[in-house]
């Protein structure tokens, strides 16, 4: 079927150019006859014509592009100087003028084939540039890159659009790298959190069952040690499963809201018995944003600020939530007399596993703050962080459209 389709498109072609010369012919003045006998040589070569780039068209399929360009413009001389000759037989040409014309249509060959080879060369060593870039990303090198090919319209899109691929195909790969870093960070920074309260729980079990500890108060302090490892695990547990949501995009617009003075009243419950146990202070300055609406989420939010704020303040001293609305927004912060961040560290501490000191971090797989991150700007938020080493840090939320009455 390619083949027929072919052989009719070039008879198609040859047709319009004979029905060309007979235009020419009667706008010349040729009689009915003339062009009878004009019709008598143009239709047979019209015939040889296809057959010939039938042919031709089979070779120049395994041709390189030099030699396509070469061949179309030595075809086209060819067949005038056939039609040239065929006229000088039949004498509408005399055989000086048909010499001379046969000098330029030679002339005409070289200028063709050179011009051919010119634009064949340029065209060429795109293509070449082309299969190297190509090439090379099949091999692995995501750097390689074609550039500009000033090669024409057609060279130069194919060459930005394999640029534009080879570049996606490099993010591509880049997020996958990350993706599997941080699949084996969480692995091994969970695995290590999780060894601490397991072995523990498990020790304090193997002595009750053994019978090594019966006495009531070593139980009840062995109750107490389990439960608060217990309580660590779970922690950890929803950190991972709350944060492995937010990566795949699951929390939504909301429609649900809560009362600000209800979600740090919560929030703090959490962690007064850390706190008392210290002899920290707990202070709440909400200065009348009680009834601030917003997500239930932010709840988590100042849990983790407060864990990590009580973990992190010495005994006796205090920690503070304080919130403020304004035209803009409501602002809620979370502040301490604690140990603080020293200032390289404080712009890693919203980074997933990120530990600045492990001495001077308790349990946690390093979560906590990177979650809280991840919820305020799910929200539409943002949260930072400021802090003075042995003077207590202080980490603010900003979420818009919690206007002032």
């Amino acid at each position: 079927m390619t083949i027929w389709r072919t052989l009719l498109l070039l008879a198609a072609a040859a047709a319009v150019g004979a029905a060309g010369t007979f235009v020419v012919g009667a706008a010349t003045g040729m009689d009915g006859g003339e062009l009878g006998d004009l019709a008598a040589f143009v239709v047979p070569a019209l015939l040889v014509t296809v057959a010939a780039m039938a042919l031709a068209g089979r070779w120049l399929a395994r041709a390189t592009l030099a030699q396509r360009f070469v061949a179309v413009g030595a075809v086209g001389t060819a067949i005038a100087l056939a039609n040239l000759w065929v006229l000088s037989r039949q004498m509408f040409v005399s055989e000086h003028d048909a010499t001379l014309l046969g000098v330029l249509l030679l002339y005409s060959l070289g200028a063709g084939v050179g011009a051919a080879l010119v634009t064949a060369r340029t065209s060429t060593r795109a293509l070449g540039r082309l299969t190297a870039t190509a090439r090379a990303l099949g091999e692995g090198d995501l750097e390689a890159r074609t550039g500009a090919l000033d090669a024409g319209p057609e060279l130069d899109t194919l060459a930005r659009t394999l640029d534009e691929m080879a570049s996606r195909l490099q993010e591509a790969q880049r997020r996958e790298r990350d993706a599997e870093s941080t699949r084996r960070d969480l692995i091994s920074a969970v695995s290590h959190d999780l060894r601490t309260p397991l072995a523990s729980v498990r020790a304090m079990v193997e002595a009750v069952d053994d019978g090594i500890v019966d006495d009531p108060p070593t139980m009840r302090r062995y109750a107490g040690e389990m439960r608060r490892s217990v309580n660590q695990l779970v922690g950890m547990v929803d950190d991972l499963f709350e944060l492995v949501q937010l990566d795949a995009g699951a929390i939504e617009a909301e429609s649900e809201r809560a009362r600000l003075g209800e979600l740090v009243d919560s929030a703090v419950a959490t962690v007064r018995l850390q706190a008392e146990t210290k002899r920290l202070e707990l202070v709440t300055r909400l200065n009348g944003a009680d009834d601030a609406p917003c997500s239930p989420r932010l709840v988590r939010v100042l849990q983790n600020l407060l864990v990590n704020a009580v973990r992190h303040t010495p005994a006796d001293g205090s920690v503070r939530v304080e919130a403020r609305r304004s035209a803009t927004g409501l602002e809620v912060a979370v502040a301490d007399t604690g140990e603080g961040i020293a200032p390289e560290d404080l712009d890693h501490v919203f980074d997933v596993f990120y530990r600045s000191d492990p001495s001077r971090h308790g349990a946690g797989a390093g979560l906590g703050l990177a979650l809280a991150k991840r919820i305020v700007e799910a929200l539409g938020g943002r949260i930072s962080a400021e802090s003075e080493l042995s003077r207590g840090s202080r980490f603010a939320i900003f979420l818009p459209g919690v206007a002032e009455r």
